[in-house]
């Protein structure tokens, strides 16, 4: 995985201004990061919606140079080309948004309008809706795109396209045409929990605050309570009935904290022959050892069950739920990442 993905929060809150400006005013200016140099507080990919009031919502700098966005933005609403800007962040003002060091950044504004912008914003709501992913290429000269969604590359599991839709990479290519930016939407991560237990808990909130979303799942409703769970999605059903219904894909994450074998049993089943990005379990490696042997008389490959990391979480030397908790969220996010090295797969 990749530093690509956005959290879920903020690209909700993009596509809901392009939808309402739409709506509204007829006319929606939409910004992209599509380079970074240096230091840069937001990543390729990041973007912001604008509309004719010169409300936004969404960032491109972290407050940095939004401002000179918004104006450009505006400009282009009156009439005119897409564009592309340059910014470089100083020493200065990198130090006040919270950076060690300068950046510098291009950015692409364009306006989406008439029946194209509508259908455009309409694919990228439904894509949501549906955690589909697709690739989305730009033509920075004249704006003109193109959409590819993550199924047209079944027949191509190794080509670029299929890898971007793994890594999330985006990036500038040159074409025929001039500049075109390949830009991978992924679905934003989710990290399922198998276990309403303590650990649980502290890890819910722990994927809140990485901006992720959290789901709990599990059939014990005296452990699945809200008061246990405020604000966190939680399922009470078991997992093999649950798990089917959210669609496992290759940007989820599960966590299987139970240390109930019937519970974490069912849901490692199906997550092991998923693309879930990340499956851990909870146990030791005696405990783990009696649950290879259950899941492969349950019908299991040897490398399906290999996926599964266990003990689960980074080596902390954790020892409290908080803590596992911790190590588990770093190891998750080590995933997500693609970080190769000590304690990762």
């Amino acid at each position: 995985m990749s530093t690509s993905f956005s959290t879920a929060n903020t690209a909700s809150d993009v596509l809901t201004l392009l939808d309402a400006s739409l709506a509204r005013d007829g006319r929606v200016a939409l910004a992209t990061i599509i380079e970074t140099w240096g230091s840069a507080p937001v990543p390729v990919g990041g973007q912001m919606a604008i509309a004719a009031d010169g409300s936004f919502a969404g960032s491109v700098s972290g407050g940095c140079v939004e401002g000179e966005v918004i104006t450009e933005a505006i400009e282009l609403l009156d009439g005119g080309a897409p564009r592309t800007l340059s910014f470089g962040v100083e020493d200065e003002t990198a130090w006040r948004v919270g950076l060690p060091c300068g950046g510098k950044i291009r950015v692409f504004v364009e306006r989406l309008d008439g029946d194209e912008g509508r259908a455009y914003v309409a694919a990228l709501i439904e894509a949501r809706s549906k955690r589909d992913a697709m690739i989305v290429r730009t033509r920075l000269a004249d704006g003109v795109r193109q959409i590819v969604s993550r199924g047209e590359t079944d027949g191509d599991r190794d080509g670029e396209l299929a890898r971007r839709f793994l890594s999330g990479v985006s990036n500038v290519e040159a074409s025929p045409g001039g500049e075109t930016f390949v830009h991978a939407r992924l679905p934003p991560p989710r990290i399922i929990i198998i276990g309403a237990t303590h650990i649980g808990q502290v890890l819910a909130e722990f994927v809140r605050l990485s901006g992720f979303a959290p789901i709990v799942v599990d059939p014990r409703t005296a452990f699945a309570a809200e008061a246990r769970f405020p604000g966190v999605e939680l399922i009470t059903d078991w997992p093999q009935d649950a798990l089917p219904k959210l669609k496992l894909d290759p940007y989820t994450a599960v966590a299987a904290l139970a240390h109930v074998g019937h519970i974490d049993d069912e849901a490692l089943k199906l997550a092991c022959r998923a693309e879930c990005f990340y499956i851990g379990a909870l146990g030791s490696r005696k405990n783990h050892a009696k649950r290879v042997e259950r899941l492969a008389g349950a019908g299991l490959t040897e490398a399906e069950i290999g996926r599964i990391r266990s003990p689960i979480g980074l080596d902390l030397g954790a020892t409290t739920p908080p803590e596992i908790a911790l190590a588990v969220m770093a190891e998750i996010l080590r995933h997500l990442r693609g970080v190769k090295g000590k304690g990762a797969a």
